[in-house]
């Protein structure tokens, strides 16, 4: 299934909804995370009447740094031992189409494409026997837009990771795909700057989510953000920048200056 989360364009309220072919199936009124049968009762919508979000609201974005050695190696950075986590907050997020703001405090601004995970139940000290892709609902494009000479000046991201429309996700939530090779690719206008298969990360999707489940307890709608391959690079005014994971699509977002 394609889960989406969109607005009418006579500004209804968000809602969720299953995407098939150039349709959206509106979702039955409820929690999506409890919604196991995603039951639809209305008639679909075509695709152009209707206006795509963020495909979830998280309580918090969970992100792992240097996921992949290329990507280590790049920045003159040494790979951990252990997964690198930081927080992004649920402020910065943005959905398709929408605009990334480049703050005037930042003059290096960059795209970090990655596969994205969507918590589905809540998961709490995940155990060996515990399978831990069974707590996700699906996966998602993320986009962990930095500001790289802030993150280069303050040693730790908070500030560099963090601005208002930092954290594009989308467009849809696919459930039916599986983590652990999948290409990940980037472009800005065009032109690929990113290209990887997450077979490559340090640590898999699995192992981070029974590792995170130890240090904070995953709650339904949060995100996983998995880090970032080589190709890391600016983003300037009027640009457009795609974000494409298999099987999920294709994330794009244009850029802009903050005046």
């Amino acid at each position: 299934m394609r889960i989406c989360r969109f607005v009418e364009h006579d500004s209804k309220p968000a809602r969720f909804g299953l995407i098939e072919g150039l349709e959206v199936y509106p979702l039955r009124d409820g929690e999506l995370f409890e919604t196991i049968s995603h039951e639809r009762t209305e008639k679909p919508l075509k695709k152009e009447a209707v206006r795509l979000l963020a495909p979830v609201t998280p309580s918090k974005i969970v992100c792992v740094g240097r996921n992949y050695r290329d990507h280590a190696a790049e920045l003159g950075n040494s790979m951990p031992t252990e997964p690198l986590l930081f927080l992004k907050p649920p402020s910065a997020i943005i959905g398709p189409d929408d605009f990334i703001e480049l703050p005037v405090v930042s003059a290096r601004v960059e795209h970090e494409g990655e596969l994205a995970v969507v918590i589905g139940r809540r998961a709490h000290r995940l155990t060996e026997d515990q399978d831990p892709l069974a707590y996700v609902l699906g996966y998602t494009c993320a986009n962990d837009v930095t500001a790289r000479d802030l993150q280069r000046k303050d040693i730790q991201f908070t500030r560099a990771k963090s601005f208002d429309t930092f954290c594009p996700i989308g467009p849809v939530i696919a459930t039916d795909i599986a983590p652990l090779d999948l290409k990940v690719e980037t472009r800005v206008n065009g032109i690929v700057r990113q290209s990887a298969r997450t077979s490559l990360m340090a640590f898999p999707v699995p192992y981070l989510l029974r590792y995170i489940s130890y240090i904070m307890t995953l709650e339904p709608g949060d995100v996983i953000s998995t880090g970032t391959p080589a190709g890391v690079g600016p983003l300037l005014d009027r640009e457009t920048v795609e974000v494409e994971v298999e099987g999920v699509g294709m994330l794009r977002n244009r850029v802009r200056s903050s005046y």
